[in-house]
Protein backbone atom coordinates (compact mmCIF):
# COMPACT_ATOMS: atom_id res chain seq x y z
CA UNK A 1 0.00 0.00 0.00
CA UNK A 2 1.14 3.00 -0.80
CA UNK A 3 0.93 6.36 1.09
CA UNK A 4 -1.46 7.70 -1.53
CA UNK A 5 -3.92 5.11 -0.87
CA UNK A 6 -3.78 4.75 3.42
CA UNK A 7 -6.03 7.51 3.75
CA UNK A 8 -8.68 5.65 1.67
CA UNK A 9 -7.57 2.38 3.77
CA UNK A 10 -8.39 3.87 7.08
CA UNK A 11 -12.42 4.14 6.61
CA UNK A 12 -12.63 0.55 5.63
CA UNK A 13 -10.71 -0.85 8.42
CA UNK A 14 -12.93 1.27 10.66
CA UNK A 15 -16.20 0.04 9.07
CA UNK A 16 -14.71 -3.48 9.40
CA UNK A 17 -13.65 -3.01 13.00
CA UNK A 18 -17.58 -1.76 13.81
CA UNK A 19 -18.77 -4.77 12.07
CA UNK A 20 -16.85 -7.48 14.04
CA UNK A 21 -17.99 -5.00 17.33
CA UNK A 22 -21.39 -5.49 16.47
CA UNK A 23 -21.29 -9.37 15.13
CA UNK A 24 -19.54 -9.76 18.47
CA UNK A 25 -22.39 -8.20 20.18
CA UNK A 26 -24.79 -9.53 18.73
CA UNK A 27 -23.33 -12.70 19.49
CA UNK A 28 -23.12 -12.67 22.99
CA UNK A 29 -26.67 -11.17 23.11
CA UNK A 30 -27.89 -14.16 21.33
CA UNK A 31 -26.25 -16.24 24.00
CA UNK A 32 -27.10 -14.72 26.90
CA UNK A 33 -30.79 -14.92 25.82
CA UNK A 34 -30.45 -18.15 25.16
CA UNK A 35 -28.48 -19.00 28.47
CA UNK A 36 -31.28 -17.29 30.15
CA UNK A 37 -33.93 -19.12 28.30
CA UNK A 38 -32.70 -22.28 29.20
CA UNK A 39 -31.99 -21.82 32.50
CA UNK A 40 -35.63 -20.87 32.95
CA UNK A 41 -37.51 -23.42 30.87
CA UNK A 42 -35.65 -26.50 32.90
CA UNK A 43 -36.96 -25.51 36.08
CA UNK A 44 -39.99 -27.62 35.01
CA UNK A 45 -37.90 -30.51 33.44
CA UNK A 46 -38.58 -32.32 36.74
CA UNK A 47 -42.06 -32.53 36.16
CA UNK A 48 -42.16 -32.71 32.23
CA UNK A 49 -39.24 -35.07 32.07
CA UNK A 50 -39.70 -37.67 35.19
CA UNK A 51 -37.59 -40.27 35.68
CA UNK A 52 -38.83 -43.67 34.94
CA UNK A 53 -37.25 -45.41 37.87
CA UNK A 54 -35.89 -43.81 41.20
CA UNK A 55 -32.27 -42.22 42.83
CA UNK A 56 -30.27 -44.52 44.47
CA UNK A 57 -27.94 -43.38 47.22
CA UNK A 58 -23.95 -45.68 46.11
CA UNK A 59 -22.12 -43.46 49.00
CA UNK A 60 -21.84 -39.66 48.03
CA UNK A 61 -23.78 -39.21 45.05
CA UNK A 62 -27.17 -40.49 43.57
CA UNK A 63 -27.86 -42.89 40.49
CA UNK A 64 -31.09 -43.35 38.52
CA UNK A 65 -31.97 -46.98 38.25
CA UNK A 66 -35.12 -48.11 36.50
CA UNK A 67 -36.29 -51.87 37.41
CA UNK A 68 -39.17 -53.58 35.63
CA UNK A 69 -40.99 -57.10 35.33
CA UNK A 70 -40.23 -60.00 37.62
CA UNK A 71 -38.12 -63.54 37.24
CA UNK A 72 -34.47 -64.70 37.90
CA UNK A 73 -31.84 -64.27 37.45
CA UNK A 74 -32.20 -60.16 37.22
CA UNK A 75 -30.80 -58.78 33.55
CA UNK A 76 -28.80 -55.51 34.16
CA UNK A 77 -28.06 -53.42 30.55
CA UNK A 78 -25.56 -50.97 30.58
CA UNK A 79 -25.12 -48.47 27.66
CA UNK A 80 -22.61 -46.70 25.63
CA UNK A 81 -20.64 -43.50 25.71
CA UNK A 82 -22.96 -40.48 25.74
CA UNK A 83 -26.08 -43.14 26.06
CA UNK A 84 -28.07 -43.27 29.03
CA UNK A 85 -30.47 -45.81 30.17
CA UNK A 86 -33.28 -44.36 27.73
CA UNK A 87 -31.31 -46.45 24.93
CA UNK A 88 -32.49 -49.48 26.19
CA UNK A 89 -36.31 -48.58 26.58
CA UNK A 90 -37.63 -50.67 23.73
CA UNK A 91 -35.79 -53.63 24.66
CA UNK A 92 -36.66 -53.63 28.29
CA UNK A 93 -40.07 -53.15 27.76
CA UNK A 94 -40.09 -56.50 25.98
CA UNK A 95 -37.81 -58.53 28.35
CA UNK A 96 -39.34 -57.35 30.90
CA UNK A 97 -42.22 -60.25 29.84
CA UNK A 98 -40.80 -62.93 32.20
CA UNK A 99 -37.91 -61.52 33.31
CA UNK A 100 -37.02 -58.93 35.82
CA UNK A 101 -34.92 -56.31 33.95
CA UNK A 102 -32.88 -52.82 35.41
CA UNK A 103 -30.98 -50.61 33.64
CA UNK A 104 -29.49 -47.61 34.90
CA UNK A 105 -27.51 -44.22 34.48
CA UNK A 106 -23.94 -44.19 34.92
CA UNK A 107 -22.84 -41.16 36.85
CA UNK A 108 -23.57 -37.59 35.49
CA UNK A 109 -25.92 -39.08 32.52
CA UNK A 110 -29.63 -38.40 32.44
CA UNK A 111 -31.17 -38.30 35.39
CA UNK A 112 -28.32 -39.59 37.48
CA UNK A 113 -26.39 -37.55 39.86
CA UNK A 114 -22.49 -36.73 39.04
CA UNK A 115 -19.96 -38.01 41.28
CA UNK A 116 -16.72 -36.34 43.16
CA UNK A 117 -14.57 -39.32 41.43
CA UNK A 118 -12.64 -39.71 37.80
CA UNK A 119 -15.49 -41.97 35.26
CA UNK A 120 -13.04 -44.80 35.28
CA UNK A 121 -14.32 -47.92 34.32
CA UNK A 122 -12.89 -49.37 37.86
CA UNK A 123 -15.39 -47.03 39.41
CA UNK A 124 -18.53 -47.58 37.36
CA UNK A 125 -18.29 -50.75 37.64
CA UNK A 126 -18.32 -50.56 41.73
CA UNK A 127 -21.21 -47.91 41.55
CA UNK A 128 -23.04 -50.86 39.49
CA UNK A 129 -22.22 -53.10 42.61
CA UNK A 130 -23.33 -50.61 45.20
CA UNK A 131 -26.26 -49.14 43.04
CA UNK A 132 -27.88 -52.88 42.52
CA UNK A 133 -27.37 -53.99 46.38
CA UNK A 134 -28.38 -50.78 47.72
CA UNK A 135 -31.69 -51.39 45.32
CA UNK A 136 -32.37 -54.46 47.41
CA UNK A 137 -32.07 -55.98 43.68
CA UNK A 138 -30.65 -59.42 44.07
CA UNK A 139 -27.87 -61.26 41.90
CA UNK A 140 -26.75 -63.00 40.13
CA UNK A 141 -27.08 -60.95 37.24
CA UNK A 142 -26.87 -61.36 33.45
CA UNK A 143 -25.03 -58.16 31.90
CA UNK A 144 -25.78 -56.80 28.72
CA UNK A 145 -23.71 -54.24 27.91
CA UNK A 146 -23.80 -52.05 24.68
CA UNK A 147 -20.21 -50.58 23.51
CA UNK A 148 -18.24 -48.15 25.56
CA UNK A 149 -20.68 -49.74 28.67
CA UNK A 150 -18.82 -53.15 28.14
CA UNK A 151 -15.47 -52.15 29.83
CA UNK A 152 -17.18 -51.51 33.47
CA UNK A 153 -19.30 -54.71 32.95
CA UNK A 154 -16.56 -56.71 32.01
CA UNK A 155 -14.47 -55.79 35.14
CA UNK A 156 -17.86 -56.05 37.17
CA UNK A 157 -17.51 -59.59 35.86
CA UNK A 158 -14.21 -60.32 36.62
CA UNK A 159 -14.35 -58.19 40.37
CA UNK A 160 -17.72 -59.92 41.16
CA UNK A 161 -17.92 -63.62 39.39
CA UNK A 162 -20.44 -64.42 42.10
CA UNK A 163 -22.45 -62.07 40.98
CA UNK A 164 -22.02 -62.51 37.60
CA UNK A 165 -24.95 -65.31 35.67
CA UNK A 166 -23.99 -64.45 31.82
CA UNK A 167 -22.95 -61.53 29.68
CA UNK A 168 -24.22 -60.25 26.09
CA UNK A 169 -21.53 -57.87 25.08
CA UNK A 170 -23.10 -55.71 21.65
CA UNK A 171 -19.61 -54.84 19.98
CA UNK A 172 -18.17 -53.44 22.60
CA UNK A 173 -14.93 -51.40 22.64
CA UNK A 174 -11.77 -53.23 21.88
CA UNK A 175 -9.89 -52.41 24.62
CA UNK A 176 -6.74 -52.98 22.55
CA UNK A 177 -6.77 -50.39 20.43
CA UNK A 178 -4.63 -47.98 22.38
CA UNK A 179 -3.86 -45.98 19.28
CA UNK A 180 -7.26 -45.57 18.27
CA UNK A 181 -8.37 -44.59 21.75
CA UNK A 182 -5.52 -41.78 22.17
CA UNK A 183 -6.34 -40.20 19.00
CA UNK A 184 -10.36 -40.13 19.53
CA UNK A 185 -9.59 -38.61 22.75
CA UNK A 186 -9.33 -34.97 22.26
CA UNK A 187 -11.66 -35.11 19.16
CA UNK A 188 -14.35 -36.81 21.36
CA UNK A 189 -13.83 -34.23 23.81
CA UNK A 190 -14.24 -31.35 21.23
CA UNK A 191 -17.50 -32.56 20.24
CA UNK A 192 -19.04 -33.68 23.44
CA UNK A 193 -18.23 -29.93 24.96
CA UNK A 194 -19.72 -28.26 21.57
CA UNK A 195 -23.21 -30.47 22.38
CA UNK A 196 -22.88 -29.12 26.12
CA UNK A 197 -22.95 -25.87 25.04
CA UNK A 198 -25.51 -26.17 22.40
CA UNK A 199 -27.62 -27.39 25.40
CA UNK A 200 -26.93 -25.14 27.84
CA UNK A 201 -27.60 -22.31 25.35
CA UNK A 202 -31.34 -23.94 24.47
CA UNK A 203 -30.25 -24.78 21.06
CA UNK A 204 -31.11 -28.51 21.86
CA UNK A 205 -34.47 -27.74 22.80
CA UNK A 206 -35.50 -25.80 20.14
CA UNK A 207 -33.72 -27.55 17.70
CA UNK A 208 -33.84 -30.93 19.21
CA UNK A 209 -33.83 -32.94 16.26
CA UNK A 210 -30.58 -31.18 14.96
CA UNK A 211 -28.66 -32.45 18.23
CA UNK A 212 -30.01 -35.94 18.85
CA UNK A 213 -28.50 -38.91 17.46
CA UNK A 214 -30.10 -40.59 14.75
CA UNK A 215 -29.99 -43.76 16.59
CA UNK A 216 -31.77 -42.57 19.16
CA UNK A 217 -35.36 -44.50 20.80
CA UNK A 218 -38.23 -43.14 21.25
CA UNK A 219 -38.31 -42.43 25.04
CA UNK A 220 -34.53 -40.94 24.10
CA UNK A 221 -36.03 -38.29 21.73
CA UNK A 222 -38.61 -37.50 24.28
CA UNK A 223 -36.53 -36.67 27.19
CA UNK A 224 -33.89 -35.25 25.16
CA UNK A 225 -33.04 -32.17 26.92
CA UNK A 226 -32.08 -34.42 29.75
CA UNK A 227 -30.52 -36.99 27.92
CA UNK A 228 -28.70 -35.41 25.65
CA UNK A 229 -28.41 -32.17 28.40
CA UNK A 230 -25.39 -30.10 29.51
CA UNK A 231 -25.21 -32.62 32.09
CA UNK A 232 -24.91 -35.40 30.17
CA UNK A 233 -22.40 -34.55 27.61
CA UNK A 234 -20.15 -33.14 29.94
CA UNK A 235 -20.23 -36.74 31.56
CA UNK A 236 -19.70 -38.78 28.09
CA UNK A 237 -16.50 -35.80 27.71
CA UNK A 238 -15.23 -36.60 31.19
CA UNK A 239 -15.38 -40.72 30.25
CA UNK A 240 -14.22 -40.29 26.80
CA UNK A 241 -10.62 -38.15 28.43
CA UNK A 242 -10.32 -41.36 31.21
CA UNK A 243 -11.10 -44.25 28.34
CA UNK A 244 -7.41 -45.23 28.12
CA UNK A 245 -7.17 -45.71 31.85
CA UNK A 246 -10.52 -47.81 31.26
CA UNK A 247 -9.04 -49.74 28.38
CA UNK A 248 -5.89 -50.39 30.88
CA UNK A 249 -7.92 -51.56 33.15
CA UNK A 250 -10.20 -54.02 31.46
CA UNK A 251 -6.51 -55.61 29.12
CA UNK A 252 -5.98 -56.48 33.03
CA UNK A 253 -8.45 -58.62 33.56
CA UNK A 254 -7.59 -60.53 30.25
CA UNK A 255 -6.55 -64.58 30.52
CA UNK A 256 -7.26 -67.70 29.13
CA UNK A 257 -10.35 -68.70 30.41
CA UNK A 258 -10.98 -65.99 32.76
CA UNK A 259 -14.73 -66.59 32.59
CA UNK A 260 -14.66 -70.55 32.82
CA UNK A 261 -18.27 -71.94 31.98
CA UNK A 262 -19.87 -68.52 31.63
CA UNK A 263 -22.76 -68.46 29.25
CA UNK A 264 -21.25 -65.61 26.98
CA UNK A 265 -22.97 -64.13 23.66
CA UNK A 266 -20.44 -61.29 21.79
CA UNK A 267 -22.34 -59.63 19.11
CA UNK A 268 -20.73 -58.30 16.01
CA UNK A 269 -21.77 -56.12 13.24
CA UNK A 270 -21.44 -57.24 9.99
CA UNK A 271 -18.93 -55.73 7.48
CA UNK A 272 -16.10 -54.79 9.83
CA UNK A 273 -12.52 -55.31 9.51
CA UNK A 274 -11.21 -59.07 10.04
CA UNK A 275 -9.15 -57.85 12.95
CA UNK A 276 -12.27 -56.63 14.90
CA UNK A 277 -14.41 -59.84 13.89
CA UNK A 278 -11.52 -61.63 15.06
CA UNK A 279 -11.24 -59.89 18.39
CA UNK A 280 -14.81 -60.42 18.78
CA UNK A 281 -14.08 -64.05 18.24
CA UNK A 282 -11.32 -63.59 21.22
CA UNK A 283 -13.60 -61.96 23.39
CA UNK A 284 -15.67 -64.76 23.37
CA UNK A 285 -13.40 -67.81 23.80
CA UNK A 286 -12.40 -65.95 27.35
CA UNK A 287 -15.51 -68.53 27.92
CA UNK A 288 -15.94 -72.54 27.17
CA UNK A 289 -19.77 -71.50 26.62
CA UNK A 290 -19.14 -68.45 24.76
CA UNK A 291 -20.49 -67.63 21.27
CA UNK A 292 -19.79 -65.19 18.63
CA UNK A 293 -22.62 -63.63 16.44
CA UNK A 294 -22.08 -61.92 13.58
CA UNK A 295 -25.67 -59.33 13.20
CA UNK A 296 -27.02 -58.94 9.82
CA UNK A 297 -26.22 -55.14 10.19
CA UNK A 298 -23.10 -52.60 9.89
CA UNK A 299 -24.83 -50.36 12.49
CA UNK A 300 -22.87 -50.27 15.79
CA UNK A 301 -26.37 -49.85 17.11
CA UNK A 302 -27.32 -53.13 17.01
CA UNK A 303 -29.67 -53.39 19.90
CA UNK A 304 -31.70 -50.69 18.15
CA UNK A 305 -30.98 -52.00 14.72
CA UNK A 306 -31.90 -55.51 15.10
CA UNK A 307 -33.48 -56.01 18.74
CA UNK A 308 -35.04 -59.27 17.63
CA UNK A 309 -31.18 -60.55 17.53
CA UNK A 310 -30.55 -59.70 20.93
CA UNK A 311 -33.62 -60.11 22.89
CA UNK A 312 -32.61 -63.79 21.30
CA UNK A 313 -29.31 -63.63 22.70
CA UNK A 314 -30.13 -62.48 26.12
CA UNK A 315 -32.58 -65.48 26.46
CA UNK A 316 -30.21 -67.22 25.46
CA UNK A 317 -27.82 -66.36 28.00
CA UNK A 318 -30.59 -66.35 30.57
CA UNK A 319 -31.85 -70.00 29.48
CA UNK A 320 -28.58 -71.20 30.12
CA UNK A 321 -28.04 -69.23 33.42
CA UNK A 322 -31.01 -71.05 34.85
CA UNK A 323 -29.51 -74.18 34.39
CA UNK A 324 -26.14 -74.02 34.77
Amino acid sequence: MTRGDAPAARPRRRLLRRGALWAAGLLALAASGGFLYETVARQDDAARHRMPGRLVDVGGHRLHLHCTGTGAPTVVLEAGLAESSASWEPIQRRLSEGNRVCSYDRAGYAWSRQSPSPPTAERAAEDLHALLAAAGEAGPYVLVAHSFGGNSVRIFADRRPELTAGLVLVDVTDETAAGAIEVSRPLLAVQFTAYQLAARLGLLRLFGDAFVPASATGAAREHAVVVYGSGSMAAARAEAWAAADGAAQVRATVRPRAWGDLPVVVISPSGQETTATARAADLAALSTHGRLVVADTADHYVHIARPGLVLDAVQEVIAAARTR
